[in-house]
């Protein structure tokens, strides 16, 4: 729509499932319906929700494009949806707007749908539906203008942070933890709302869900915040691992014996032609799962992946190239260059230790 592509998640699905479900019944008991039509009136308006939904989330796409933000796609979820941008806000006053827009564009239909709820005849049809897509719209425009990440609201608080401290990274950390706190406020008023009947006990799993998405993309937030920070420590000259080269057709087992005499026992285990040049880099995973007694027979061809296939990263890159390579090329090794020259090999366990030296890794 609009230029930018559209992905529906599953959890979108199940939201759909719900909310259709207990629109049929109030359907059923406000306006007489059978059942068949109060399922298909239910239907209907979730259609119409999932519409404002996607002008919401068209509303941060647009206003990031203004800016000269790319837009690489939108996604209808559990939380209403979201939209991926190929790169963060140069400053504060982008990001608030931005983050802004798509509440703004839900109190617009929410104050349409009130407008329209007025000029109706109660009892119809068309009354109920546009009173709850005022409803609902006021409902999504408030919830995300809640000061906590993810919602639109916690992308505020950051923009306002970051312009008081000139820190992005702490004005994410402070919004993610408030967005911890929203997440448990939730609960707790879903739970008192079911406790005073004032919610039917079909959408306590649902909102509960909603909470459990809340804490941990609020705590997905602090994580990237911290990890921010220590993006300028990358130095892909110092943490690229050597090779170690063998000629194809080298057994495992030798070609691993030989590389653990030499004075960097870690180094990247590469498969060189004639000319001595890296023409392959044995995959670590591919080469443990092969059994002790059997590496004596495979040679390292068998669990090797040419260098032409993986990432390559100049040994210049600063840390949000290096960052940003690693988000759309997920893999185990990066090839690190220098020209046309292959000068090492980055292991995503290194640089996850380095940017979260707190956090378990697998070697």
């Amino acid at each position: 729509m609009c230029g930018v592509p559209l992905r529906v998640d599953a959890t979108m699905l199940l939201l759909a499932l719900v909310v259709s479900a207990l629109y049929a019944s109030l359907a059923r008991r406000q306006l007489d319906l059978g059942y068949l039509g109060g399922w298909l009136v239910g239907l209907g308006f979730v259609l119409s929700l999932l519409g404002s939904v996607l002008l919401h989330e068209l509303g941060h796409a647009l206003t990031a494009r203004r800016f000269g933000i790319g837009v690489r796609g939108i996604t209808l979820e559990l939380l209403g949806g979201y939209t991926e941008m190929d790169r963060d806000a140069p400053s504060p006053r982008v990001d608030l707007l931005v983050s802004l827009a798509g509440p703004a564009v839900s109190a617009l239909l929410a104050a349409a749908a009130v407008a329209a709820t007025v000029a109706l005849p109660a009892g119809t049809l068309a009354h109920q539906l546009a009173f709850q897509l005022a409803a609902s719209n006021v409902v999504v425009a408030v919830f995300n203008s809640l000061p906590g990440l993810p919602l639109d609201g916690g992308r505020a608080l950051r923009a306002a942070v970051w312009a008081l401290t000139r820190d992005r990274h702490r004005g994410t950390e402070v919004a993610g933890w408030v967005g911890r706190a929203v997440a448990v406020a939730t609960v707790a008023l879903v739970l008192l709302l079911t406790l005073g009947r004032a919610v039917a006990p079909v959408a306590l799993p649902l909102m509960l869900l909603v909470a459990v998405t809340l804490w941990r993309g609020a705590g997905q937030s602090i994580r990237m915040a911290r990890i921010g920070r220590r993006l300028p420590l990358v130095d892909l000259a110092r943490l690229a691992r050597p090779m170690f080269g063998v000629p194809s057709g080298t057994p495992l087992a030798e070609a691993q014996r030989r590389r653990a005499e030499t004075a960097t026992p870690d180094a990247a285990l590469a498969v060189v032609d004639a000319a001595g040049r890296p023409v392959a880099l044995v995959d670590p995973a591919r080469a443990a799962a092969v059994p002790p007694q059997r590496r004596p027979w495979v040679a390292v061809d068998a669990v090797c992946r040419g260098l032409d296939t993986l990432p390559a990263l100049p040994v210049g890159a600063d840390g949000d190239r290096v960052l940003e390579t690693v988000r759309t090329h997920p893999g185990a090794q990066y090839v690190v260059t220098a020209g046309e020259d292959v000068v090492g090999v980055l292991h995503i366990a290194d640089l996850a230790q380095l940017l979260e030296p707190k956090r378990k890794t697998n070697t």
